[in-house]
């Protein structure tokens, strides 16, 4: 653990809260990362069926390796000088920021953020390191009409920027050290909340905080495992961060926090301390198979519990108790249902590698989603099933309780999926993605007549030179949020895929990005 102290302007507190009726002012739409969009009111699974493509639009993003856009934020009605507007912001890898007005699909600013890094590296060709700005934004409303953008460029220094004209509210100060690989930025109480991964830049993979309005930054090194949750670190109602930590020895003994979920706090003197920690029973059987803890973590609250539930590569639910996570030996789960997918066990191409889902219905029902990749495993079989998926899906689950112990029940099985990624809850409609990239990371064999060959397969290779040809096309679903049944498709519209990017739904429209820096908007009338 270490922290330091930067100056710079003072800022106003403020949480990530949705405001409005229909804002989505950072990943997953709420701190604890559930992807319920709770208001809103325009999508039904009466009226989903007649969506279209309302707009595209292509944005001046370079791409880096495998990445290059991710998925926008909206705020609903912010103050222009052109009047009230419902605005989007997109981030994209080469350090920039896109505002857009939505109604029209028409950008009206753009920011392409300096580099103090001393000695900058070429342009990475490292799927692993792209060498950019990865961490998705976040926003705050910080008067009627008016909103802040909150992002951290690949120099590690946390921009706030005007929503209205992309203009810099504050002056830019150092958050990080430059040149990581940050994960989706979180807003809890005025404090802004990351995690690195993957070793980027020679970072150490950590937790960071920096307070909004002292511009303390802190950081907690779990000592090991790549902070890699798709939609970055969720937070509890009660301020405690969560991120599983892949890549890493489970040793707590030693304070090695691998292949876990690790839970930390800012306590009173600022400073980010352990609060909980979970290790699988299996933990560096994980480790040793490359099937790391590599998903946000889900909070929810449900009939007075407190629950958390998360997963992995492996393919299989944990279902936790916030109030003693793991239970006394912090290995002890409330419920592991049996393998949702990846029977091969394999660490590219299957598993959970988007982003869980948590709602409850009018009757009062909880209900948890995992958009997976590769084929359903033999062990999982739900009541409906609309197929057995072979290249991923969307699974539903209930929590109930029974004979005093809680369990997760399969509810519903999707359609087939090329690669599910994250799902967003709108008003009875599970809206859910196919990223159509080529996920493997092994090497396959070649014959003596290939192009390539001949060449004996198994070796690692996730880079993009050869992934980037074989990658296909992303397809956005909408599906009955009881049943899984499919209500709407986009077919072949997107001509591309995307990697580690997202899913936006707001006021009837849905939104997906993808690697050729096109930005598609698909809604219903209103």
């Amino acid at each position: 653990m270490r922290s330091a102290r930067w100056c710079g302007a003072v800022v106003i507190l403020s949480s990530a809260v949705t405001l409005g009726a229909s804002d989505f002012l950072t990943e997953g739409v709420d701190n604890a990362r559930t992807g319920w969009v709770k208001d809103e009111k325009v999508f039904t699974p009466a009226n989903v069926g007649s969506m279209k493509l309302l707009w595209t639009l292509k944005l001046d993003s370079k791409p880096r390796a495998m990445h290059n856009l991710f998925a926008p934020l909206i705020a609903e009605r912010v103050t222009t000088a052109q009047g009230t507007r419902e605005l989007a912001v997109v981030a994209g890898v080469s350090d920039d920021l896109f505002g857009i007005d939505v109604a029209t699909g028409r950008q009206i600013w753009h920011r392409h953020f300096d580099n103090t890094l001393a000695n900058q590296p070429p342009n990475s060709n490292d799927t692993l390191c792209p060498a950019g700005q990865t961490a998705v934004p976040t926003m705050m409303q910080r008067t009627t009409g008016q909103y802040t953008i909150y992002a951290v460029s690949w120099d590690g220094r946390l921009r706030q920027v005007n929503l209205a004209d992309g203009q810099d509210v504050a002056a830019p100060e150092l958050f990080i050290p430059g040149g990581g690989k940050p994960y989706a930025l979180n807003l809890y109480n005025g404090v802004i909340y990351t995690a690195t991964a993957q070793g980027c830049g020679g970072l150490t993979n950590a937790f960071y905080a920096f307070d909004l309005k002292t511009r303390k930054a802190t950081a907690f090194i779990p000592a090991g495992g790549g902070l890699w949750g798709r939609r970055g670190a969720s937070i509890s109602p009660e301020g405690i961060v969560y991120l599983g930590t892949g890549d890493a020895e489970f040793d707590p003994l030693n304070r090695r926090l691998g292949n876990g979920i690790v839970g930390v706090k800012i306590d009173a003197n600022q400073q980010l301390q352990l609060a909980d920690y979970f290790g699988a029973p299996n933990a560096n059987w994980l480790w040793r198979r490359d099937l790391d803890v590599n998903t946000t973590p889900v909070a929810l609250d449900y009939r007075g519990r407190k629950f958390l539930v998360g997963t992995s590569k492996e393919c299989r639910l944990w279902l936790l108790d916030r109030e003693a996570l793991g239970g006394e030996d912090h290995r002890t789960t409330l419920h592991t249902p049996p393998l949702l997918c990846n029977d091969a066990q394999a660490f590219d191409a299957k598993g959970v590698w988007g982003a869980l889902g948590a709602w409850q219905d009018s009757k009062g029902v909880q209900w948890v989603l995992v958009p997976f990749w590769g084929p359903v495993s033999t062990q999982f079989k739900a009541p409906i099933e609309h197929a057995r998926p072979t290249g991923g899906g969307v699974a539903a689950y209930t929590l109930v309780e029974r004979a005093g112990r809680w369990q997760l029940l399969p509810a519903w099985l999707s359609r087939d999926m090329d690669l599910a990624e994250e799902v967003v809850i709108a008003n009875g409609v599970v809206f859910a993605y196919a990223a159509g990239e080529d996920a493997t990371q092994t090497v396959q064999d070649a014959a003596w007549n290939e192009p390539d060959g001949p060449r004996y397969g198994g070796g690692l290779s996730s880079g993009p030179v050869r992934r980037i040809p074989n990658s296909r096309k992303a397809a956005l679903y909408a599906l009955d949020a009881q049943t899984g049944k499919e209500l709407w498709s986009s077919g072949t519209q997107i001509q591309s895929w995307n990697h580690f990017s997202g899913l936006t739904v707001a006021n009837g429209r849905a939104y997906i990005a993808t690697f050729d820096g096109m930005l598609y908007c698909f809604g219903v009338a209103r």
